[in-house]
């Protein structure tokens, strides 16, 4: 039987991934538009990948288990590449807490459904999580564990009006739903966990430093330790270990990769208390 490796988003981080840890397995590769899972695809054949194209609205429970039941048709699906979302400049709160929070969480559990043994899934959150002041232990809980139909519908998410304040809560989210989705992946003998990338060189990326906060996000740039922007390799080659033979201990953890930015956040000469 052949082995399945999904990727929900088939921009520049996913593909990276795909590409360092599919080899001599099937890729099915989704995306919001056909256009682009075409052209991802066409890169990775070329390069040697066996693959199948295909679409995926990630906030709409009928169309992920459309995408589960084609990968289950191929394969077993033995790894689950989540790297479908929104950033705050691409659209409203509505769309970003419904891609990014309800999406994320609701494609977790219906791929945990199948997933085989063995099998490894990972989540590119995002250094933006942790940004956002600490929430109390009962709504991280929720957060967690609450069934993907209720999140949208907690009062404290109800409440957020503002684009980056969605989107550190879905990124918060989604660090925290490995945890509680570790339980149930871990029942079939699989693994989940998240990477939370900072500023890597991307067409989302791009977006954020040309964007309303362009300003913000370019002073970031400038402050953080490494100096420097990183790249969807850096982030796949994290991916490859947590998802690999060394990483078999390693579930329910989320991976901070954004050059110290984080750090200079909180400790840097600009910090508040510094």
């Amino acid at each position: 039987m052949k082995e399945v490796f999904v990727v929900t988003g088939a921009g520049s981080i996913g593909q990276a991934i795909a590409r360092r840890v599919s080899s001599g397995r099937h890729i099915v590769l989704a995306d919001l538009k056909q256009e682009n899972a075409d052209r991802a695809s066409e890169v990775l054949e070329l390069a040697g990948f066996e693959n199948t194209a295909t679409t995926v609205d990630v906030s709409d429970r009928g169309s992920v288990q459309k995408l589960v039941k084609l990968a289950t048709g191929i394969g077993e699906v033995k790894a689950l590449i989540q790297a479908a979302g929104v950033s705050p400049s691409q659209a409203p709160v509505e769309t970003i807490l419904k891609v990014d929070l309800y999406g994320t969480s609701m494609l977790l559990e219906e791929f945990g459904e199948v997933i085989g043994e063995g099998g490894s899934g990972i989540v590119i959150s995002s250094q933006s999580g942790y940004r956002m002041p600490a929430l109390t232990a009962e709504q991280d809980e929720l957060l967690a564990t609450a069934p993907a139909e209720e999140l949208l519908d907690l009062d404290f998410v109800r409440a957020i009006d503002d684009t980056l304040h969605a989107y550190q809560m879905s990124k918060r989210c989604n660090s925290l739903r490995v945890r509680g989705e570790a339980i149930r992946w871990g029942r079939r003998k699989a693994r989940v966990n998240a990477i939370s990338p900072g500023i890597i060189v991307t067409p989302l990326a791009h977006d954020e430093l040309n964007g309303e906060r362009a300003g913000f996000y370019r002073d970031m740039l400038g402050k953080m330790p490494a100096g420097r922007a990183g790249t969807p390799d850096e982030v796949a080659a994290l991916a490859a270990l947590i998802m690999g033979p060394e990483g078999g201990y390693i579930t329910g953890s989320d991976f901070l990769i954004d050059g110290g930015a984080t750090a200079n956040f909180f400790y840097g000469d600009d910090a508040e208390g510094s």
